[in-house]
């Protein structure tokens, strides 16, 4: 056993890199352990589908994203939001701008990886320790501070009893980044409580028949709407041989996750023409059909064309589709997709559960391991896509960069 003169972070995802950034700055000795051979390989999965850091949301919406835990996350982001991350990216050499959908992007087409490479850069000016392949075992039970690790690449073991500690190891979703939620073992041998994980962000499962999954496959519909427990969101879907992804049903997956554990009905409401009001909607479809087959009429009067009448054929009662004006306008604002599960935790882009709240002080320490921090996907929390679980994250490891600031006296 070694008495580390550093504060040890476990982890080297956004929570873990941040925190250590700015402990480092306040003056602190750091040296961060990661299991990998690389950091930051959730954070460059992460940039794959367009590379937003955050979003522009005024600061009271934006607490609000993050659900039950939306008090202690307004919290997080009056210390480090969005404004004092444009600034970090900035200082790093790389700035940002607002896209139309209020999300916050790099300019100059900065790929995740050159930002990355520019934080490590800086980190290492700073004098922050990296050392990959070094895994963490668990907490030494005859010590406050003590870690026990392990050089993967020698298989040594050893344990540290640094000041402090961080823990960042992320959820369990993409395991292959090592956010594999292994370390849940570790925390409930000291008497942790942590909340079973869920897949979150992910696409809903709906039986589709031999015929639809033939003939549609893979397709995506634009500017559409999706209500499930009276919330409504609005954007593109995909339709894919196992049911559903995109934006809106990521974003309405607590809902899904509820009413399936409840055993009640999962449904997502689909508005084809959530621009149209009932009445407009009506109208056009109350125009003379003439010799047109009802798919050719739907995309004449309303650009609804394929997979638009297979998917009312798949969902629909054939007395719905081809009824009165006011029937069909009804089922295209309200087409019900009965869902029976989510998608594998390990393909979700995030995950519900974690360490329970009830097991952290204001500051995210743990109340059975003092001087032990937490951050990141490790928290029980859980935000929608759109730079909402990034910010989540660069939050909380700044805010225990804070904390651990006051907890340790220079």
């Amino acid at each position: 056993m070694s008495t580390h003169p550093s504060i040890a972070i476990i982890g080297g995802g956004p929570a873990g890199l941040l925190a250590a950034h700015h402990l480092a700055q306040a003056g602190h000795r750091v040296t961060l352990y990661d299991a990998q051979a690389t950091v930051g390989r959730k954070f460059l999965v992460a940039g794959h589908g367009g590379f937003n850091l955050t979003h522009s949301e005024p600061l009271p919406t934006f607490g609000k994203r993050y659900g039950a835990h939306h008090e202690a996350f307004a919290t997080y982001l009056a210390h480090f939001g969005p404004e004092q991350l444009r600034t970090w990216a900035a200082d790093l050499g790389v700035e940002t701008f607002v896209g139309s959908s209020g999300r916050i992007f790099p300019t100059a087409d900065y790929k995740p990886a050159q930002l990355l490479r520019a934080w490590l850069a800086r980190l290492a000016e700073l004098g922050v320790v990296i050392k990959s392949r070094h895994r963490w075992l668990g907490f030494m039970s005859d010590s406050p501070t003590g870690l026990r690790l392990r050089d993967e690449q020698t298989s040594e073991e050893y344990t540290i009893c640094p000041p402090a500690v961080v823990l960042a190891l992320g959820g369990a979703s993409w395991a292959k980044t090592g956010s594999d939620g292994h370390w849940t073992a570790a925390l409930a041998a000291i008497g942790v409580r942590c909340t079973p994980f869920a897949p979150a962000n992910c696409g809903a499962e709906i039986v589709w028949g031999a015929f639809f999954r033939e003939k549609v496959g893979r397709a995506p519909l634009k500017n559409i709407a999706l209500t499930c427990a009276g919330q409504t969101v609005r954007g593109e879907l995909l339709l894919t041989d196992y049911g559903v992804e995109g934006t809106p049903v990521y974003a309405l997956t607590p809902a899904l996750r509820v009413a399936l554990d409840q055993q009640t009905p999962a449904t997502l409401w689909l508005n084809l023409k959530p621009d149209l009001t009932p009445n407009q909607l009506v109208q056009k479809l109350s125009k003379p059909r003439g010799s047109k087959s009802w798919g050719a009429f739907l995309q004449q009067v309303l650009h609804l064309g394929p997979p638009v009448p297979t998917l009312l054929r798949e969902l629909a009662p054939p007395e719905a589709i081809t009824g009165s004006a006011e029937s069909l306008a009804h089922l295209l604002q309200h087409l019900p997709m009965p869902v029976i599960g989510l998608r594998p935790l390990d393909e979700a882009i995030s995950t519900a559960g974690g360490v329970a709240w009830e097991e952290l002080d204001e500051d995210l320490m743990l109340r059975r391991r003092p001087s032990t921090f937490v951050a990141g996907e490790m928290l029980d929390w859980e935000a929608p896509t759109g730079g909402y679980l990034l910010q989540g994250c660069f939050s909380t490891g700044a805010w225990v960069a804070r904390a651990i600031s006051g907890f340790i006296q220079l």
